[in-house]
């Protein structure tokens, strides 16, 4: 998991290396493109039949998402210190909560509402609208991850197991990249060699992040790995200051003292809630063996 924040970090670096010159549009497209180029060979190597799918639909909202999610998200990170970047990023859990009750019908409970309300007046903090440093573009991380937490939801929904996590991976990868290049071309300024080198490990970055993630959660419950996501944001701070001789400030930092507390109290709240459930799924099945 510590890798995972490494590699989002590096990915963040890269965005911020490319999007001073090229738009978010163009450096979604080739995120996406390059993605799509890496898992290739894995998809041959499995055979033709990788490439069949019997879900096109799915894949093409997730795509659609994707595009939605990543190109104000590029655009975001090019403009904004990382530290900022990488704590609205924390706040998908907030998102998904008022989803999750109006599209899959959830029971939500109050303290997720309390904490999600308390993670909503963080957010706000750290973007901070008032401030004379104010930049715009911090709505542009927030339309971002709404649509990260949208994917999420239809992630829940409509996906199955009987397509294979590579095959997922490469067609929503493809599709982005297909949906996304008319608008990159709109904006389009040729790469340097450079540059193209950045964007193909952005690309490659993006789909061991994806990987590792769902290696560590079939490894072990989604609540222990989640503190260690913050590691992300104390190498933001850390690779910012360097790199970009940029420093936290105060608005992002107290933000940030809400919004962590806040999205771990949700994560903790939901697994909670999930043993208890399967407990009582448990019992009721040993009930009925008994009868």
């Amino acid at each position: 998991m510590v890798f995972v924040c490494i590699i989002s970090n590096t990915n963040d670096i890269l965005i911020k290396c490319v999007g001073g010159r090229l738009s978010g549009l163009e450096v979604a497209f080739f995120r996406f493109l390059f993605s799509a180029l890496w898992l290739l060979p894995f998809m041959l190597a499995r055979g033709k039949g990788s490439f069949q799918t019997k879900y096109p639909r799915v894949h093409f909202v997730r795509s659609l998402l994707l595009v939605l999610a990543m190109a104000p998200w590029c655009y975001g990170v090019a403009s904004l210190p990382l530290t900022l970047a990488t704590t609205i990023s924390f706040t998908t859990p907030f998102f998904i909560l008022p989803m999750a009750k109006i599209f899959l019908k959830e029971h939500v409970g109050w303290q997720r509402w309390a904490a999600t309300l308390i993670g909503f007046g963080g957010i706000l903090i750290s973007v901070n609208p008032s401030g004379a440093a104010f930049n715009p573009m911090a709505f542009a991380l927030v339309a971002s991850t709404v649509m990260f937490a949208s994917l999420d939801i239809i992630n829940k929904k409509l996906l199955t197991e009987d397509e294979s996590l590579l095959s997922m991976l490469f067609f929503s990868a493809l599709g982005t990249a297909v949906l996304g290049l008319i608008p990159a071309l709109l904006t389009w300024e040729t790469p340097t060699l450079q540059e193209l080198g950045f964007l193909a490990l952005l690309g490659g970055g993006g789909s061991l992040i994806l990987f590792c993630l769902l290696k560590a959660f079939a490894a072990t419950e989604v609540s222990a790995l989640q503190p260690f996501r913050y590691v992300e944001l104390m190498l933001s701070a850390i690779f910012g200051f360097i790199i970009f001789q940029e420093f936290p400030a105060t608005s992002t930092l107290l933000g940030a003292l809400i919004i962590v507390p806040s999205t771990l109290y949700i994560v903790f709240y939901e697994t909670r809630e999930q043993k208890k459930k399967k407990k009582a799924a448990l019992a009721s099945g040993e009930l009925q063996q008994a009868t």
